[in-house]
């Protein structure tokens, strides 16, 4: 059951947040309750901008393409950069100024030229799917000063639970599940119908495996921020117990 709709808020500040947790612990509805809640804050991914930038061809997706045709991970300078452009490209960074030539020019995008976090209210972000390990957090720090990062903490069985009764629509993404959001017709998509499946990588003994390589890869990313001093943790079973929690916090330091 959904909680009550509340009303949109406003903040008094920027809010650079980051939501860590592992797959399934609800991160997307979470982002779209808070979006909802301060209409300010927009989500950024960072696979979409990926997706984006080698859709256009950019120079950063052209370097990004060919690394991944070569069977190459995306550095994470590499994916800093392409945040730090968008964040740039956006308004949300105050670029400072450099010299060439005798001239001052602004290079937003450049990591020679980092960038100040505007602190505007309409410069309020939340990014998705970056950093995951503490190196790419190291590098993030450089560009950008995030000032919360929210651990998103829920038992390892409710999330096995959750994935177990988890089913997809591949083409669009759309995804269901049979105890609180199942489709109109079992195992039919509710928009096209076409048939869903279940992700191969969502049956419980491949999940369990994929959440004990989480909790290694993150502790760190935990432990950096944390020493930041910008780290809060939210536990809960259930999104509609981790929602007023996520959104009090933000009201209490931003709002």
């Amino acid at each position: 059951m959904s909680i009550p709709t509340t009303m949109a808020a406003r903040l008094r500040k920027a809010a650079r947040v980051i939501l860590v947790g592992p797959p399934g612990c609800g991160k997307g509805t979470q982002t779209t309750r808070v979006l909802n809640r301060y209409p300010q804050l927009t989500a950024l991914s960072s696979g979409d901008l990926l997706r984006q930038n080698v859709r256009a061809g950019t120079p950063i997706g052209l370097e990004a393409e060919s690394i991944m045709k070569n069977g190459g991970l995306v550095h994470d300078s590499l994916m800093v950069k392409l945040i730090v452009g968008e964040l740039s490209r956006r308004g949300y960074l105050e670029s400072k100024p450099t010299h060439a030539a005798g001239l001052i020019s602004a290079s937003p995008s450049s990591a020679s030229s980092p960038s100040n976090s505007s602190d505007l209210p309409s410069a309020s972000f939340l990014l998705d799917g970056f950093p995951r390990t503490q190196g790419q957090a190291k590098k993030l720090d450089e560009e950008v000063s995030m000032n919360l990062v929210v651990n998103i903490d829920v038992p390892s069985e409710v999330i096995i639970q959750r994935i177990s009764n988890r089913l997809v629509h591949t083409p669009s993404g759309r995804i269901y599940n049979l105890t609180w959001n199942p489709p109109k017709v079992p195992g039919i998509d509710d928009v096209t119908g076409e048939p869903l499946t279940r992700r191969s990588d969502d049956f419980p003994e491949t999940f369990k495996k994929r959440l004990e390589a989480y909790r290694k890869e993150t502790e760190p990313l935990l432990e950096h921020y944390d020493k930041a001093g910008v780290l809060w943790t939210v536990k809960g079973r259930t999104s509609d117990e981790i929602t007023p929690l996520l959104e009090g916090e933000i009201k209490k330091r931003f709002g």
